[in-house]
């Protein structure tokens, strides 16, 4: 069984991160999307409302679990039995940020393989930080959220 691992703050979860995640599970059997949490770090939405957002979001998507973690990726895959890393990308800057974590993922845990998924033309501009802006600023960002997530709902929440 092929299982990766998607990490990412997802804060919040968009359309972008659900393609990213559909175009994965055409390649893996199984994908685990993992929020990492960072203690030093404040989030826009605290750690147990991003996992919502991931589960509902993903709640009629078969062969998807959804996890938190602290701590490093390649120990998350070591634990859940994941050879694989999932990482989507927007930009060429992404890439060669993504590029630098792959390469030190793969100095860390060499049988662990990074597999970067770029995303489409549609989704390119669907940042976290852009629908975050969005929500600060009263705006309705319904449009880069998946069908299944009342975000105002956890906006309340948080």
């Amino acid at each position: 069984m092929k299982i990766a691992v998607f990490p990412g703050s997802f804060d919040p979860f968009t359309l972008g991160h659900l393609e990213i995640l559909k175009s994965a599970l055409k390649i893996f059997d199984k994908v685990i999307v993992a929020i990492g949490h960072n203690a030093s770090k404040k989030g826009f939405f605290p750690t147990e409302i991003k996992e919502q957002i991931v589960r509902d979001a993903v709640r009629d998507i078969p062969n998807v679990e959804v996890c938190t973690f602290t701590g490093l990726t390649v120990d998350l895959c070591i634990e859940k039995g994941a050879e694989f890393i999932v990482r989507g990308m927007r930009t060429t800057t992404d890439f060669e940020l993504e590029k630098a974590i792959a390469q030190a993922n793969k100095r860390m845990k060499p049988s662990i393989l990074s597999v970067f998924i770029p995303s489409s033309h549609e989704y390119a501009f669907i940042s976290s930080t852009v629908v975050r802006d969005v929500l600060v600023n009263g705006g309705n960002a319904d449009a880069f959220i998946p069908k299944n997530v009342d975000i105002q709902k956890y906006l309340k929440m948080r």
